[in-house]
């Protein structure tokens, strides 16, 4: 199928999805949780010795918590910060158990579900607007967003082709925009994807958020319209479908894909363990029911086979793969499985340092950067290593605002700086790109 014929495929699939999600009713807002998170709270504890830690991994398996920062207690450390989401019947005990063991605390958050009811607010259902009308400034459902990329494909053809790499586990198409230029020669090309985490919904807000600013800025901004000239940039605003859509209408902290195991009743697979690097190694779980769960051999997910599959045919021409995620304030790059020196650090190293100054000089907000085992923790199977072994020299991740206050709970209020700033770092990142130290195939070598 030649690329004429699969644009038009493509569009074509489009089509009949949207027909078919537009008359589905979905909910939007917070109400949609039945009020499930009244009373629950999430603490932000601070460790300092081995004594507290062991202490509060030994409290925290007396309940069930949801961990937000790390997303495991394996990864629980001295001088450790972990932020954690205990449910309302549980909270007291948990007041109780830190103060007799004399470990530090506070409450970042004091009902999680008026915070909830604060990020989105109860808007009505919206109904489908022309991409000229389309708020970038409020978190939009994945079939908002899916209407959204048929609208902007259909708008503005001498830019964007809209491509499907395949579909998820409950069969929901895997959509992806090509921005970019046409060219008869092949250009090098950055891959962004967002929302591979489903509760981490600034991410898929910052890809489309990329897209309407490449789209606007063309010819007007002389940065953008360079990129654009030389780059095709592979945008996927919601890589989990499948687990974003459950993070809208059934369990707001979900974090995993949706596929079933056959031996436990737990679903789901942490997108970010199942790639095929030091898969199910350190900082990935074996447990079905666990949040990092690798899943049961690589690329067992189809949305990660998917891409992999796409990154790997286009391999040759890839130069940059950016993950975004949340939260943290941290832009990482490989390692992430072991405690080394990638050997093209240098280049790395000054492309990461470009991007966070370009960020802090948007609103002054700082960002941490440096390979991921050092920077945040160890963990296997990511898609960052995944990439740079496959020979993309540039591989970074994003853990974009905040670094705790709102947590995955971050307010439509600071979708625009947020969006802002990151877009700033990306640009650093891909101007990088057409730089000669980043086409230096002597500095990169695979691992």
């Amino acid at each position: 199928m030649d690329l004429e014929h699969k644009r038009a495929f493509g569009a074509l699939v489009l089509l009949t999805w949207v027909i078919i999600c537009s008359n589905v009713p979905h909910p939007v807002g917070a109400y949609q949780y039945n009020n499930r998170y009244a009373g629950d709270q999430v603490f932000r504890i601070t460790l300092t010795n081995d004594t507290e830690v062991q202490a509060l991994k030994k409290i925290l398996g007396l309940i069930k918590v949801d961990y937000w920062q790390p997303n495991s207690a394996s990864l629980i450390h001295r001088n450790a910060t972990v932020d954690v989401h205990v449910k309302q019947n549980d909270t007291q005990h948990l007041h109780a158990q830190l103060k007799l063991e004399r470990i530090k605390y506070r409450m970042l958050i004091s009902d999680l579900q008026k915070e909830i009811e604060k990020q989105t607010g109860y808007r009505s259902s919206r109904k489908r607007r022309s991409e000229s009308q389309y708020d970038y400034e409020v978190y939009h459902s994945l079939e908002e967003i899916q209407n959204w990329m048929f609208e902007v494909n259909r708008s503005r053809p001498e830019l964007v082709t809209m491509l499907s790499l395949g579909k998820s586990y409950e069969g929901r198409p895997l959509f992806v925009l090509q921005l970019g230029k046409r060219s008869r020669l092949q250009k090098k090309s950055v891959w962004i994807d967002c929302g591979v985490h489903a509760r981490e919904w600034i991410g898929p807000a910052f890809c489309q958020w990329f897209v309407k600013e490449a789209l606007s800025s063309y010819k007007y901004d002389s940065v953008m319209t360079r990129l654009l000239n030389h780059l095709d940039f592979f945008i996927m605003p919601v890589f989990n479908v499948d687990g974003y859509r459950f993070s809208w209408n059934t369990d707001r902290f979900w974090r995993k894909t949706r596929s079933k195991n056959h031996k436990f009743h737990c679903r789901g697979v942490d997108a970010n363990r199942n790639w095929k690097v030091k898969w199910c190694d350190e900082g990935a779980s074996s447990h079905p029911c666990d949040d990092t769960y690798c899943g049961p051999f690589p690329e067992s997910e189809p949305e990660v086979k998917a891409v992999a599959k796409f990154l790997r045919k286009h391999k040759k021409h890839m130069k940059a793969y950016i993950s975004m995620h949340a939260y943290a304030q941290m832009l990482l790059y490989p390692y992430s499985y072991k405690y080394a020196a990638i050997p093209n650090f240098n280049c790395v190293e000054t492309a990461a340092q470009n991007a966070v100054t370009a960020l802090y000089s948007a609103y002054g907000v700082r960002y941490r950067y440096g390979p991921a085992a050092t920077t945040l923790y160890v963990s296997s199977g990511s898609s960052i290593d995944w990439a740079y072994r496959n020979g993309i020299p540039y591989a970074f991740a994003f853990e974009l605002r905040d670094t705790g206050h709102f947590g995955f709970l971050l307010p439509e209020s600071l979708i625009k700086p947020t969006c802002t700033e990151t877009l700033k770092a990306v640009k650093a990142i891909a101007s990088g790109l057409l730089k000669k130290c980043n086409t230096d195939k002597n500095r990169f070598s695979y691992i």
